[in-house]
């Protein structure tokens, strides 16, 4: 492109930025007498005088900067500039002049550092000029009202090192800068860094030696605590929001953990329920913490569902927990409840001897694979006649939990692989238990609260979408009608 093209784009730009009134710096600021000119204020650089400072043996020049935020002013007014809004070829080579290693460029004051600094400081100078009404150097209008006031010296917590700046004050204390805001100290996302170590069960030393070698920040450990501690609050929302009116199926299920109480160690079950939602999506309904699981504190999980808007639940699928479906039917009437087929198979494999174990579980392998209930009871039969004499709690076993073995075997394959087992929370379980196993116990219970929040934000997306979900839904609008309403 020719230099007069070129000129003609800019100064197009120029002109549709001064009428949405946008100030920027013109080419006569710029360029005086054929020599590049600093601000008033600042000291002047010769044309052709090398850049000098700590990385490369250089420093960011004022114009580079200048001419940076005159283009993002710009280009958040009237739109992209001409070739995209990108940075020309020019800029990037005289930005990385002299710069020759990765320390140079990403290290500690290196020219990433330098460039964050340069320009929050001029981004924060033009929100000072904006907040005044009038430009630096420049006599306030009237003759008085609120002036500068010099700067404060702060240094910013950055992905690219602890970077110090210069925030600008004004004569009557209020400015109040946005970009980075008063007794701010760490930029923005570098708390979500804190957290996601956090998330990964990571402990406090841990997240502090971490950033240390990392980001060369020494962040101390009081810090890291109230920045985990603010998760709280948004644990006390997530389980407080409302929830659908129905839900297809709903997995039950605990975990245990260990949580220091007055002055011992203690095991707690952490109840969870994740539900899979009429567009089949599963979602964790909530989390809850008791001593010991039972069928009686599960009352009081589903007993809160329904407070939360759950009006009903087709199916849902529980281990062999005993009294666990007449709470499930105390709160939901009409709801399926369907034990977990690899729970029952465990038990049963629990009474048989090593050696015959494959076997056995081989001649079970019918029962739940039948084509529907009454060729399931025959396979029972069959079962118990081979192995009855030997192994009676096996059938009785299964003669107990019939009623709530059958019901998955009124579905096609595809609806039974979702619930048949109680598979979909056990995986989830094991994703919390990856956090959880770097801790020995917890001194709280807030403490394990936020962690197993912070495990299943970063768990959901690996399960969120139910496989061959359009099947099993007709199934289940075929089987349970109007109670199913129609996805959104």
């Amino acid at each position: 492109m020719s230099r007069r093209a070129t000129a003609q784009k800019t100064c197009r730009a120029e002109l549709e930025a001064r009428e949405l009134g946008v100030t920027t710096l013109t080419p006569g600021e710029r360029f005086a007498g054929g020599e590049r000119s600093e601000p008033a204020g600042r000291a002047q650089r010769p044309a052709g005088e090398p850049l000098r400072g700590r990385a490369g043996g250089r420093e960011l020049s004022a114009e580079l900067v200048d001419d940076a935020v005159n283009r993002a002013r710009v280009r958040s007014a009237v739109g992209e500039l001409p070739g995209g809004g990108r940075l020309s070829d020019e800029v990037i080579d005289e930005l990385l002049a002299g710069a020759s290693s990765e320390e140079e460029i990403v290290g500690p004051g290196g020219l990433l550092a330098q460039l964050t600094k340069r320009l929050v400081e001029r981004a924060l100078e033009v929100e000072l000029t904006d907040h005044l009404g009038y430009e630096p150097h420049v006599e306030p209008p009237g003759g008085t009202g609120n002036t500068r006031n010099g700067s404060t010296p702060k240094t910013l917590i950055t992905d690219n090192g602890p970077v110090p700046i210069n925030t600008p004050r004004d004569r009557d204390g209020s400015f109040a800068p946005r970009i980075v805001r008063k007794r701010q100290r760490r930029f923005e996302g570098f708390d979500d860094k804190i957290l996601a170590l956090y998330a990964r069960g990571l402990s406090v030393r841990d997240i502090e030696a971490h950033l240390e070698e990392i980001y060369g920040v020494k962040v101390g450990r009081d810090l890291i605590s109230r920045v985990t501690d603010a998760v709280i609050d948004d644990v006390r929302a997530w389980q407080q929001r409302p929830l659908d009116d129905v839900y297809p199926v709903i997995f039950l299920d605990a975990l245990v953990l260990k949580i220091r109480e007055g002055g011992s160690v203690q095991r707690r079950a952490c109840y969870l329920a994740l539900g899979l939602t009429v567009e089949g999506e599963r979602d964790v309904l909530g989390m809850w913490f008791q001593e010991t699981e039972g069928a009686k504190f599960w009352m009081q999980v589903l007993t809160e569902l329904r407070q939360r808007g759950v009006r009903d639940i087709l199916i849902c699928c529980v281990d062999g927990l005993k009294g666990f479906p007449e709470a499930i039917e105390a709160i939901f009437p009409q709801a399926t409840v369907q034990t977990c087929i690899v729970h029952l198979i465990r038990l049963s494999l629990k009474y048989v001897p090593r050696r015959e174990r494959e076997q056995v579980a081989r001649d079970l392998k019918p029962i739940y694979i039948a084509l529907d209930a009454d060729a399931a009871q025959r396979e029972l039969e069959r079962f118990d006649t081979k192995w009855g004499t030997r192994f009676p709690v096996i059938t009785q076993a299964w003669l107990d939990a019939w009623e709530h073995v059958i019901p998955f075997l009124a579905f096609p394959p595809e609806v039974r692989r979702v619930i048949y087992t109680t598979n979909a929370i056990e995986a989830l379980n094991r994703q919390l238990r990856k956090a959880l196993k770097t801790k020995g116990h917890f001194p709280n219970e807030d403490a394990a609260r936020k962690l197993i929040y912070l495990a299943i934000g970063n768990a959901v997306p690996q399960w969120t979408r139910c496989r061959n979900w359009t099947t099993a839904l007709l199934a289940f609008k075929i089987a349970f009608g109007d109670r199913l309403p129609d996805a959104t």
